[in-house]
């Protein structure tokens, strides 16, 4: 018996080849989107461990990576989704202590801080862009997955947040 339908017995009955079906397509995937997300954290921490890279944890290099360029305020690192934990200012106060971040008070709200990579911040994020720009390289020398193959994972994984945030949001 499947976890839904284990807490739900009432729908052991409505389930259909084809839903039961589906049900087990959802959950392995969410199984290897947890793994995958636990993966992406050792390859990055692996590559560090190389370098001799010991004062930035791979969730630290990540948001060094997805702020890039830009200038954010902590409260729009989730909103843009460019940090995926619940610990921000700790990995924020860590990356301002090793010199990865600059912040400063912004000046229309005092309450919110603007940060931006320092130096030492994008030099970081050019290791980070190395690694996939590596991985890029291996993938499509073993055409393991084609450029259509991505855009269409993409699409999945997109409309799959689109599904869950509407969850979220009460939506269905």
């Amino acid at each position: 018996m499947s976890v839904a339908a284990a807490a739900h017995p009432e729908h052991e009955e409505t389930q259909t080849p084809e839903s039961s079906s589906l049900l087990a397509l959802y959950t392995d995937t969410l199984s290897y989107i947890e793994r995958l997300h636990r993966l992406l954290l050792d390859v990055v921490k692996d590559e560090f461990e190389r370098l001799g890279v010991i004062d930035v944890n791979s969730v630290q290099a990540l948001l060094l990576y997805n702020i890039g360029d830009n200038e954010v305020t902590a409260g729009e690192l989730k909103s843009r989704g460019y940090y995926q934990g619940s610990n921000v200012s700790y990995n924020l106060k860590k990356l301002v202590e090793a010199g990865y971040i600059s912040h400063e008070r912004c000046a229309v709200d005092r309450r919110a801080v603007r940060i931006s990579l320092t130096e030492k911040g994008r030099e970081m994020r050019l290791i980070v862009t190395e690694l996939w720009a590596r991985h890029v390289e291996t993938i499509e020398e073993s055409k393991l997955i084609s450029t259509e193959g991505f855009a269409c994972l993409e699409d999945s994984m997109r409309l799959l947040e689109r599904f869950w945030s509407d969850q979220i949001r009460y939506i269905y």
